[in-house]
């Protein structure tokens, strides 16, 4: 599917105020509604997965409502918050009885689906009987904030150092169960919502939002190849990933914004079923966003072997940010107290906008009353402060670029 946008806000109710230029709509949810509107031949494989979905959600609550219930608690427990979980060792520690114990704490927050919460400290110990399986309310697995594959490499890591046949068999089936959740929660045309079994609104979108669709491509790029600590996947399984992976490649060259004929870049989630740049919370509208895409750019770099497809989607993402780029400012707090500002500062770093019109290019910025701006300055001090606006991984992006180009004609 190659798709082709008119200008963004004709979408949206222009409101009457001159500082607003529209209004954030709402990401439509997955549903047997909006499924029964594809073609024939794409409905079955739709309705499987969200029946499949439905299964594993209920599956999810039905295990921790017993939990609760047979503990004598009238409230879930909460486990710590934060993050803990690092893949910055060597190799000869994921051996070591510490190692062992942190890849046990993970195996007890798996959720029953096989996927894992985010904002968890789960190196402190196991999870208790009826605590939830994330500091997160709820007890669903996402791939958001690095959870879920981030738990995977661990347990690889664990495996693959360690001489234990108990310890192995009890971990190694966790990871294939979490390997068969990501294969699982894969949309039908390739790409992954955010949140996996899906619980509505933006999070039943294809995701590219803090890299995660980025994240498994590149897990499951690493497992195809039986790269080090994946040594120890079974080939068939292998083999499955190597599918899964090119699917999802398929998925990110159809999604990137066409307009006006010409390739551009990236939104953070886009529609499953239209592959259409769709909101998520109610400052993040439908627009490109370039440190999302500067994060594509960078993975489609990787590959070895790109087609001409991929070569030309980084050549288009890179003449963008060719084109978008900001010089000589930075966006910080001026002193005075109110807040972050855009000022002028000669050599500074370069930023593009996190969010920018799809057809004219024009930094967009949003609220919490999903009121959407052209100007940083009209949205509150409480937003302007409390959000990255603005950023600069696409220059790392380009930096890249200039060498990748003259090894693959991207001229």
């Amino acid at each position: 599917m190659r798709l082709t946008f008119s200008l963004l806000f004709a979408l949206f109710p222009v409101a009457v105020q001159a500082a607003v230029v529209g209004m954030n709509p709402p990401a439509p949810p997955l549903t047997i509604e909006r499924i029964a509107t594809l073609p024939a031949e794409q409905q079955p494989a739709w309705r499987d997965y969200l029946v499949r979905s439905e299964r594993s959600l209920a599956t999810d609550a039905r295990f921790y409502a017993e939990e609760i219930k047979s503990a004598g608690l009238k409230e879930p427990l909460v486990p710590p918050h934060g993050g803990g979980l690092k893949i910055d060792h060597n190799a000869p520690w994921y051996g070591t009885e510490e190692a062992r114990r942190v890849a046990e704490n993970l195996v007890s927050f798996q959720t029953p689906a096989g996927g894992w919460n985010k904002n968890t400290d789960m190196t402190v110990g196991p999870r208790r009987t009826g605590e939830r399986s994330g500091y997160e309310a709820g007890y669903i697995g996402t791939f958001d904030n690095d959870a879920t594959i981030t738990p995977l490499r661990f347990l690889a890591h664990t495996i693959t150092a360690s001489r234990s046949p108990a310890t192995n068999s009890t971990i190694r089936a966790a990871f294939l169960h979490g390997l068969d959740y990501v294969f699982a929660a894969q949309f039908p045309n390739g790409g992954w919502p955010q949140v996996w079994p899906l619980e509505g609104g933006y999070h039943d979108m294809v995701t590219f939002n803090d890299g995660a669709m980025v994240n498994i491509l590149t897990l499951l790029q690493d497992i195809a190849a039986g790269r080090d600590e994946f040594s120890f996947v079974p080939k068939e399984l292998r083999a499955r990933a190597a599918a899964s992976f090119a699917r999802g490649l398929d998925c990110i060259l159809a999604t990137q914004i066409v307009t006006a004929g010409r390739r551009t870049v990236w939104c953070q989630q886009h529609d499953p079923l239209t592959l259409a740049p769709t909101s998520a919370r109610n400052y993040e509208m439908p627009a490109q966003a370039a440190g999302e895409s500067a994060g594509i750019a960078l993975f489609l770099m990787t590959l070895p072997t790109p087609d001409g497809a991929v070569v030309t989607a980084v050549k288009s993402a890179a003449s963008w940010f060719e084109k978008t780029v900001l010089h000589d400012v930075q966006f910080k707090p001026t002193g005075d107290g109110t807040g972050r500002h855009l000022n002028p500062v000669p050599g500074a770093t370069p930023l593009w906008p996190r969010y920018s019109e799809i057809g004219s290019d024009r930094p967009l910025f949003g609220d919490r009353d999903k009121t959407i701006h052209d100007s940083v300055e009209e949205i509150s001090k409480e937003r302007r402060d409390g959000y990255a606006w603005y950023g600069d991984t696409p220059k790392r992006a380009l930096e890249h670029f200039a060498a990748w180009r003259k090894m693959h004609g991207a001229n």
